[in-house]
């Protein structure tokens, strides 16, 4: 089976709740935080859950502000060793 990677930009203060309506829906797919600073997120989404995921995403649309966005570049071949090369990227620098 083919896994979809549907990249969204949204509001921070909206993630636990998009993730929230997802994790609802019994294998409808896994999200991701993919950068927490620009509050990109990734719905990891089988093949035959696709329209369902589809349906829901617009139904969110309606409710808080969403925006299907490509892959950010610099996420590597995995999605997760990529989410961390972003998260640490200013790993061992002093503020």
């Amino acid at each position: 089976m083919d896994l979809h990677e549907i990249y969204l930009q949204v509001r921070r203060q909206d993630i636990a709740y998009i993730k929230f309506i997802v994790e609802s829906y019994e294998l409808l797919g896994i999200l991701r935080t993919v950068d927490s600073e620009e509050a990109v997120i990734v719905l990891l989404v089988l093949e035959d859950s696709l329209t369902l995921a589809r349906e829901v995403l617009a139904a969110l649309a309606g409710e808080v502000d969403l925006k299907e966005v490509p892959r950010p570049a610099g996420l590597g071949g995995d999605w997760l060793l990529g989410e961390l090369a972003i998260h640490g990227r200013d790993a061992g620098e002093e503020t």
